[in-house]
């Protein structure tokens, strides 16, 4: 016999709740270095992203795998969402006084 999972059910269990589910992919993320013009593919561990309060010190940045360069690059709004949700490790800047 299955469970079956009804929103604000009580009773069930988080085993149950993903029970049918399959194995998850991944997040990697498609990046390029200014140094040596490689194109590759990042998991979330390997970017960190920084939120400040301008968009000038609102940046992400990951080391090259293939020439081992700091890479630092502008992130908008847009980027700042797809690398959140993608469960990059985030540090929120806070200003001085």
């Amino acid at each position: 016999m299955s469970e079956s999972v009804t929103p604000g059910a009580t009773g069930v269990t988080v085993a149950s709740a993903f029970a049918g589910m399959r194995g998850v992919a991944p997040v990697v993320f498609r990046a390029g270095c200014p140094e040596c013009r490689g194109s590759f593919e990042l998991a979330a561990s390997a970017l960190r992203l920084a939120i400040g309060a301008t968009d000038r010190t609102t940046f992400y940045s990951f080391t090259c795998p293939d020439c081992d360069t700091a890479v630092r690059k502008p992130a908008g709004e847009r980027i700042v969402e797809l690398l959140t949700g993608g469960g990059v490790r985030t540090l929120r800047l806070h200003p001085t006084v």
